[in-house]
């Protein structure tokens, strides 16, 4: 496994994390299961949601931590709350901020979480009542580091000027499918492809620029979640590349479509969100991986795009 010590957040964090979104759908004992696997292909970071399974991720995880004989120190588990299926709509506001951190820590039967993620962006957000929620919970000993999901520099920067705690995270979509992360840089000014809009206002560089972890979300899937383009019938050039570069290394595709996203100098974590031991080894093996310069372009291009 390759980790990281995060500027200003956990040390010796895995590139890897385990999602857990579907983790509702194992049992209590297959849940545990998967945890332990995870821990010991290297895998030492957790991420959740407050709206996953309408928290019940969260209840899963938390049944069966103490059944896999790991420390509460040797994890970090980060959770994500202001997303409502329920009532349609973003929110954070203090109230529902410090509201969802303790129905985290009820369901996971944890004391503190090592990471709160403000869940993409609520249209109308208070950033100084963002202040104050972070404040209590980081001065109660709940939340140790804070970070957000998709959103912008702009907004990045008005959280900043009133949140006294580093921001140290960022989710964000990125993989060999959607790359719209770094597209627009390479077709800058190019009225021929799309593929030129800045879709994310230089989100990549920013968080580069002010010491933020980008952590990749859906790094295998086509679009949001239509699939995995691995093995998929519409993506041969691609799959022949993976498979090509995937003999040279001895490891099977998945892990080489993951370590071209650890490939990049921002170095980035991976969420994986397979409940699935043998997919996670495979994904695991991208550790095992250094692509080289001409390997990571190979890739990229095979994955459609063009160099203009």
């Amino acid at each position: 496994m390759k980790y990281k010590n995060i500027v200003n957040g956990p040390q010796n964090a895995s590139r890897i994390i385990l999602g857990c979104m579907r983790m509702p759908a194992l049992s209590v004992e297959d849940a545990a299961k998967m945890i332990k696997t995870a821990s010991e292909l290297g895998v030492n970071f957790f991420d959740h949601a407050t709206c996953y399974g309408a928290g019940e991720a969260e209840e899963r995880f938390g049944a069966a931590f103490p059944m896999t004989g790991l420390k509460r120190e040797d994890v970090i588990i980060q959770s994500k709350c202001g997303l409502h299926f329920d009532t349609k709509e973003f929110d954070w506001s203090r109230e529902d901020i410090l509201n969802s951190a303790d129905g985290i820590l009820s369901r996971l039967k944890m004391d503190y979480i090592d990471v709160l993620l403000l869940h993409r962006p609520d249209l109308i957000f208070d950033p100084e009542e963002v202040a104050d929620a972070f404040d209590k919970l980081y001065n109660e000993g709940k939340v140790r580091y804070f970070g957000v999901s998709n959103v912008t520099p702009g907004q990045l920067e008005l959280l900043k000027k009133y949140v006294k705690q580093p921001l140290v995270f960022n989710q964000l979509q990125f993989s060999l499918d959607q790359t719209q992360l770094i597209d627009a840089a390479l077709y800058l000014n190019n009225m021929t492809t799309d593929r030129s809009t800045d879709r994310d206002n230089g989100i990549l560089d920013y968080c580069r620029l002010n010491d933020i972890t980008i952590q990749a979300w859906s790094p295998l899937q086509i679009g949001m979640f239509k699939g995995c383009f691995v093995d998929h019938p519409d993506y041969p050039e691609l799959n022949k590349k993976l498979e090509e570069i995937g003999e040279k290394y001895g490891v099977p595709k998945t892990a080489v479509a993951i370590a071209w996203i650890l490939r990049h100098p921002a170095k980035m974590q991976a969420i994986a969100g397979t409940m699935n031991p043998e997919h996670l080894k495979d994904i695991c093996d991208a550790a095992k991986v250094d692509l080289t310069h001409h390997e990571w372009y190979e890739l990229y291009l095979a994955s459609g795009k063009f160099l203009p």
